[in-house]
């Protein structure tokens, strides 16, 4: 699947925060609430979030050279692994440091319905950029559940996009509790467990997507089902007996080098063995498009049955 549908989702997700990020410091200069505050900085955080995607995406569209002979498309791995860092630092720790001083250092709220209204249409922009990137993630994400699509997905911008709206519509939840809980008791206390409620989910979706990112980063294999696809497709070629062995590893989010000894018959003459490897990664890729590096070591087949 082409990054299309990856931009479309960012670019949504761009335009919402931008907006979102202006009206919550406006609402926070008013008020002075402090879970408002953490939720401007979250908003200014996914925009800059946004446009490190962007980033990436351009710089894994340069062409292989000397130094990297198989592209660049593990840049979007890697600015997705900065993205979530800049949740954790910029958003997580600034609210809950923002929350603890709330807490400690209480002070009323000027203008709350002011706070409501901005956090209440943050609400409805942060519901249409959500609703954007699970449109574009369906196809991505098949039968499987949104959880497992977050897990395996070797695309890296669409699960960073669907954590980063879930988490916004879930702060200004936290948010909107805070305040409300402070007009109906008087107590502004509420606003700084609100806003340190912010900050810790903000830690602990930073958290899921480090995790995730570094295994991309590092290296993975071909999915179950693309695996097994491309096992298939070796083993009912013409000419190849069995698979000694198969390597596969994703090179970019739309490539997957994959790298195999195939044995063939003893008798098998070079122009044989050549065309059967032509035929091998004509299969392949008809049922894996993204396997575009194939590697094909040809071998004798000396199992006990040959």
């Amino acid at each position: 699947m082409s990054s299309g549908g990856s931009t479309r989702a960012i670019l949504a997700a761009l335009a919402a925060n931008a907006g979102i990020a202006v009206a919550k410091f406006v609402g926070y200069l008013i008020t002075h609430s402090s879970s408002m505050l953490a939720e401007a900085v979250h908003s200014v955080a996914d925009t800059s979030n946004q446009a490190l995607l962007l980033f990436g995406q351009r710089q894994s569209n340069k062409e292989a050279d000397n130094l990297h002979p198989f592209g660049y498309g593990r840049s979007r791995f890697f600015y997705s692994f900065v993205v979530a860092l800049v949740l954790f630092s910029l958003g997580s720790i600034f609210a809950l440091y923002e929350g603890y001083e709330k807490i400690v250092h209480p002070h009323a709220l000027n203008s709350p319905a002011v706070a409501i209204v901005i956090l209440l249409v943050a609400v409805g922009l942060e519901s249409y950029s959500f609703r954007t990137a699970m449109v574009e993630s369906r196809p991505l994400k098949g039968h499987a559940s949104w959880w497992r699509f977050i897990r395996n997905s070797r695309n890296p911008e669409l699960p960073v996009v669907l954590l980063e709206d879930t988490g916004a519509l879930v702060g200004l939840l936290f948010a909107l509790l805070g305040v409300g809980l402070t007009v109906i008791t008087g107590d502004p206390v509420w606003d700084g467990i609100g806003t340190v409620a912010i900050g810790v989910l903000l830690g602990v979706i930073a958290v899921i997507l480090m995790v995730e990112m570094k295994s991309l980063l590092i290296g993975e294999g071909a999915t179950p089902a693309e695996d097994a696809a491309i096992r298939r497709a070796l083993e009912g070629t013409d000419n190849i007996d069995r698979l000694i062995h198969i390597r596969t590893q994703y090179l970019g989010p739309e490539e997957i080098l994959v790298a195999a000894k195939i044995a063939c018959a003893a008798n098998a003459d070079l122009a044989t063995v050549a065309a059967t490897i032509d035929a091998a990664e004509e299969r392949v890729r008809a049922v894996v498009p993204a396997a575009r590096v194939i590697y094909l070591e040809p071998d004798l087949d000396r199992s006990p049955s040959a």
